[in-house]
Parts: C-alpha cells; structure tokens; sequence
C-alpha cells in the first residue's frame, strides 16, 4: 500500500503563490494516477486535479484552470501542485490522492490511498 505524505501548505496572501509537495513511500507510485483535493471547513473533498502515470494527461476543475499546475517527477516519487493568484476560495486542506485513472470518481472525491493533508489558507 503506497502511502503519500504532503508538505508546502501554509498562510499567503491573496494573489500569492506557493508550491505543495505529495512525497511517496515507495517506487510503485509511478503505477497510479494522482491527484489533489481539497476540503474547506464544512465542505466536502473536493478534486481539484489529477495526472496520468506518465504526466501526459492532466485535468483540473474549472475553478483552478490557469491558476494551479499539477506536475510529477516519478524519479523522486514525487506529486506538486503548483498554486498561483491564490484567493480566498481556495482555502482548505489540501490531499493527494494515488489510485487508477477515474476523473469520474474523482469527481465524486473518491480515491484508494490518501495523504494526511496540508492546510493552505488564503487571507489578507
């Protein structure tokens, strides 16, 4: 069982950028597709967005479109979620996600391995 540790949360400003990471603990992460989710206070996980095994497909909730990036460097079992023009509305905890590639049930917020979460929060 792939177990996926996030990191790069905190506060920022609206307007602001910053940079998560999801760290793997073992090689077979490069078997899944992934993806990051959010929950804000009170809120259902939300998908937010998702990557292919190779990184040549990816796809994002509109709401994110052009703001965030999702990336991933299978040599480092490593997932990112770069975040730019950061507002009030994405604040939440982030998770990433490994599991087949099923934006369906993403949309549902379902995946088969989670991370414990990182909490970003967006405020002036």
């Amino acid at each position: 069982q792939v177990q996926l540790v996030e990191s790069g949360g905190g506060l920022v400003r609206p307007g602001g950028s910053l940079r998560l990471s999801c760290a793997a603990s073992e090689s077979t992460f490069r078997n899944y597709a992934l993806a990051w989710f959010r929950q804000a206070p009170g809120a259902g996980r939300e998908f937010v967005a998702g990557i292919s095994w190779s990184g040549s497909n990816t796809v994002y909730t509109d709401s994110v479109k052009g703001r965030l990036t999702i990336t991933r460097d299978n040599a480092k079992n490593t997932l990112y979620l770069q975040m730019n023009d950061l507002k009030p509305e994405d604040t939440g905890v982030y998770y990433c996600g490994a599991g087949p590639w099923d934006p369906r049930s993403w949309s549902r917020g379902q995946m088969p391995y989670w991370g414990q979460g990182t909490q970003v929060t967006v405020s002036s």
